[in-house]
Order: C-alpha cells, then sequence, then structure tokens
C-alpha cells in the first residue's frame, strides 16, 4: 500500500512541475505575443503622459472611460480567489482542489492590473500618492478620507496583501518540492522561499490553521472591496443612474459572477496547454457551471432591481436615461449584447449537464460572460456622465482613442504575462491538495462514490 501510494506522489509531482520543470516552444511563443501586447500599452501610456491626457477620447463632461471601466472590471475578476478558494476551502468542498491555485493567482495578478488604472487614468501618476493617501507632512493639509476614491487604495492594497499571503502560505509545500528537485542557484532561492519547510506535523498543522485564518479574515475585505467600489459611483456623485441603493451587493455578484467565469476560461487554458486532462476533469467544469447558475442568476436579480429602483422614483432625467440605454444607439446595440452574452446566452446552456462538462463550450460560454460583464461597467459609467448635467448644451458624448485601447489590451496582455512567468516558476495545481485528495477518496472514502481514476498506476 504504501509502494503505491509512493507511486502516485512521484506521478503527481512529474505531471504538475512539467510547467517549471521543462520549456515547451508554445510557452515562449505566447509569452513573446503577450510581450508584444503589453510594449504596445506601455508605449501608449508614455506617449499620454508625455502629450497629455487630450490624446484619449476623454472629454468633458465624460471624464471616466475605458480606463475606469478596466479598472472596474479588474477588481471584479478579482473576486475569483476569495469565492473559489476561501469560500470552498472553509465548506471542505473536495472539487476545489486543481482550482484554487489559479484562482488566487488571478486574484492577486487582477489587483495589480486594477492597481494601475486610476495611476494611469491621473495622466500624471506622480502627484496620484501625493493625493490619495492619509498622510499629512508640512502642509498642513489631510486628504478627505471620507471619500470613496480614498478608501479604494486601502482597500485594494488591503486585499492585495491578503490575497499575496493567501497564496504564500499555500505554495509552502509546493516550494519545498521544488527546493529538492532542484539545484544550484534555483535550489537555493526555492530553500530560502519554503522557509525550512520540511513535511513534519508540527509544520502541516500551522499551514493547515493559517489558510483557515486566512479564509475567514479575507471574506470581510472581500466583501468590502467591491462595495468601496461601487460606493464611487453611488456615494460620490449624484449622476443620474449612479446614486441606487443597491449598488455595493449588485457590484459584489457580479464581480463574483465575472471572477468564477474567468477562473472557468483559465482551467480550460490549463487543460489544452498543459494536459493536464487527469487533473482537470469534466466534473470540476461541472461544479463551476452549477456555482455559476446560481451566482449569475443572483446577480440578474441585483440587475432587475437596480432597474427598477431607478424608474420606480419616477425622475425625469433618470427615466431619460434608462431609454437613452435602451433604446438610442448604439447604447442599445450594447445594451442587447451586454444581456445576452452575459446571462441569456451562456446560464440557458449551463442547466444542460452536457454542456457543463463540455470544456470547449464551458471556455467559450465563460468568454461571453465576461465580454458582458464589461459592457455592463461600461454602460453604468459613460452614459451616465454624458447627460450628467441638467442642460442639455452640456450633454457629450464619448468616443475611445487608440491610446486607450491599446492600454486596454495591454491590461489583458498583463495578466497573461504574469500567469505565464508564474507558471515558469511555480506550479498553477497544488500538488499537495492533489495528494491529499487522492488520499481522502482512496483511503477515507471522501467525496463521491464512483471516484474516477486521476493518475494511472505504473
Amino acid at each position: 500500500m504504501q509502494q503505491r501510494v509512493s507511486l502516485e506522489d512521484r506521478q503527481i509531482n512529474r505531471d504538475l512541475l512539467r510547467g517549471v520543470l521543462e520549456h515547451p516552444l508554445w510557452w515562449f511563443a505566447l509569452v513573446g505575443f503577450v510581450g508584444l501586447v503589453l510594449l504596445a500599452g506601455v508605449i501608449s501610456t508614455g506617449y499620454m503622459i508625455t502629450k497629455g491626457i487630450g490624446v484619449t477620447g476623454l472629454n468633458r463632461p465624460v471624464m471616466w472611460g475605458f480606463f475606469i471601466t478596466n479598472f472596474v472590471f479588474w477588481v471584479g475578476i478579482s473576486h475569483a480567489g476569495v469565492m473559489i478558494s476561501a469560500i470552498l476551502r472553509l465548506t471542505q468542498a473536495e472539487w476545489r482542489r486543481p482550482v484554487t491555485r489559479a484562482a488566487e493567482v488571478l486574484t492577486v495578478f487582477a489587483l495589480m492590473t486594477a492597481a494601475l488604472h486610476p495611476v494611469i487614468h491621473t495622466g500624471r501618476p506622480w502627484r496620484l500618492l501625493y493625493w490619495a493617501f492619509p498622510y499629512d507632512f508640512s502642509r498642513g493639509i489631510f486628504v478627505n478620507v471620507r471619500s470613496p476614491l480614498i478608501w479604494d487604495p486601502s482597500a485594494i492594497f488591503t486585499y492585495l496583501t491578503g490575497s499575496s499571503l493567501f497564496v504564500f502560505v499555500a505554495l509552502l509545500p509546493d516550494l519545498a518540492v521544488l527546493r529538492d528537485r532542484t539545484t544550484g542557484i534555483v535550489h537555493h532561492v526555492y530553500s530560502v522561499l519554503c522557509l525550512g519547510w520540511r513535511g513534519t506535523p508540527k509544520q502541516w498543522k500551522l499551514q493547515t490553521v493559517a489558510g483557515i485564518l486566512l479564509s475567514a479574515l479575507i471574506l470581510p475585505v472581500f466583501v468590502s472591496v467591491h462595495s468601496i467600489v461601487s460606493w464611487d459611483f453611488a456615494v460620490a456623485t449624484s449622476v443620474e443612474a449612479w446614486h441606487s441603493t443597491i449598488f455595493a451587493p449588485y457590484f459584489v455578484i457580479g464581480a463574483v459572477h465575472s471572477g468564477v467565469s474567468a477562473v472557468v476560461t483559465m482551467m480550460a487554458l490549463m487543460r489544452w496547454l498543459w494536459k493536464w486532462d487527469k487533473y482537470i476533469r469534466p466534473e470540476h467544469f461541472d461544479a463551476l457551471g452549477r456555482l455559476l447558475i446560481v451566482v449569475s442568476t443572483t446577480w440578474f436579480f441585483f440587475f432587475f432591481l437596480e432597474v427598477l429602483f431607478g424608474i420606480y422614483g419616477q425622475e425625469s432625467p433618470e427615466i431619460a436615461l434608462r431609454e437613452m440605454q435602451i433604446f438610442q444607439w448604439p447604447w442599445s446595440m450594447l445594451f442587447i449584447i451586454f444581456l445576452l452574452t452575459a446571462y441569456f446566452i451562456p446560464v440557458p446552456l449551463w442547466l444542460f449537464p452536457k454542456v457543463r462538462r463540455s470544456i470547449t463550450l464551458m471556455f467559450w460560454t465563460s468568454i461571453l460572460v465576461n465580454i458582458g460583464m464589461w459592457l455592463e461597467r461600461f454602460l453604468i459609467i459613460v452614459p451616465g456622465l454624458a447627460r450628467k448635467q441638467p442642460l442639455t448644451f452640456s450633454w457629450g458624448t464619448y468616443h475611445p482613442s487608440i491610446i486607450e485601447i491599446l492600454i486596454v489590451a495591454a491590461s489583458f496582455a498583463l495578466v497573461a504575462f504574469l500567469l505565464l512567468i508564474f507558471s515558469k516558476v511555480f506550479p498553477l495545481i497544488p500538488l499537495f491538495e492533489q495528494k491529499e485528495g487522492q488520499l481522502f477518496a482512496k483511503e477515507l472514502r471522501v467525496g463521491r462514490k464512483k471516484v474516477p481514476a486521476v493518475i494511472r498506476e505504473e
């Protein structure tokens, strides 16, 4: 029995460390492609800072455009890690095991990308720290801590710190495996990172307790981050369609919807690129599909309430804005695409088990969801700003420039680039989680009665 378990452990190590220890050509090709897109975004950002914010499509009164839309979008994607890892870890859902690290890493990189957008949006990034953080030296001025624009950096960096600790604590056992399989400078780097991990019972106990505590402690931050982002709209201004009291839960559940969908996309790519068919299986997509049905339907309920609350007040500017969003070109086209892609195409498909267990269909439906959720943020921000003034001659419109489009494309390339670099240094599927899952399934009979063969025995 011990010999059979040992062989399975070696097979898990060999399969899941392939991405770190081997060097496939497709990895270099992908890194080169996303690196070029990222370089185009960096050049565009430098050009915008040099020439001024006038090279973008931002104008009066639409002073928030693609940059803030993308900021809200990436903060929403970051909720994937907590939803998938923290909540499912606390509920001891067995199917979470291959998904956790990908979701946690996606959280960290999405938050880092989101934090860049307000910096870029200012056009003068060297002044942001001067005004955004609550400090006071010799100026005799203190920032307005009652403003949600001050709460944003505090919440985001708190969430980023907690998420990074979450990833690092879960990485410790795998770092020790990499330490034992490498030589030279790389061996010494992994030796430092694993903090002397030897796999003793005391270390395993402390690591488990730390994981559970971080899962519980990060949940309030998870709720507060996107609530604060929603208060940027609901509290800071009186723009039509922005002052709804339902914004906080509406934004939070929408963030979970887009974040879990992004995890589905990432899991499908991991299965295809690294050939991890034995670890990322159709039942994992089936479980994520079931979760998405509940989350997306809850989000659609809050979306309906948000629209209903706006109409119920019978304020003529609010009703005029809703009519523009739904019936006037081109907003009506974007509104229809948003509803179809975010809910009416994917959710009815997910009701069928064959769709949930099809990796290809789950991949494309999750892509559709995030197209729709990006458009949702755009439709919240731009139409309201375009008609925020009571006088019609102050109304405006918004046409994004190529500079903004390149920077938005570069944000997606940045997340992909960081994930690819991470996969070359650390395993994207936790080794210890897979081994623990094997033990629970075979020895302790935890999970389904018919456990599929995950590892081929030698």
